[in-house]
């Protein structure tokens, strides 16, 4: 049963994908549709990261001593001053582990 919903799922999601990118098909998005779809990915990344790093054990946090906070704002600030994502996620990591186990 598990298998048969994971396949409905991704043929579903095949399908949902393949009208709108397949060139051929006479499915056109209005310009308007296209500017409020360019919010959708920032939209969806903010529903993800928002709640991993202020909510945690289903409470708010309010610590600036928080291991997900820290590391949040040191890959904030290395990507505005490098702008390069391996240095970024390097430091961020490193700035989480080190929040982590020495705090």
């Amino acid at each position: 049963m598990t298998l048969l919903i994971i396949l409905m799922m991704a043929v579903i999601t095949f399908i949902t994908r393949y009208l709108f990118l397949h060139p051929r098909l006479p499915i056109k998005l209005g310009p308007k549709v296209s500017c409020f779809l360019n919010f959708s990915a920032p939209a969806v990344l903010t529903a993800i990261w928002v709640p991993i790093i202020f909510v945690q054990d289903e409470r708010l946090v309010t610590s600036v001593f928080d291991p997900y906070l820290i590391a949040t704002m040191s890959a904030i600030l290395v990507s505005i001053i490098t702008k390069n994502i391996y240095w970024t996620i390097l430091i961020s990591v490193t700035a989480f582990t080190m929040v982590r186990y020495v705090l």
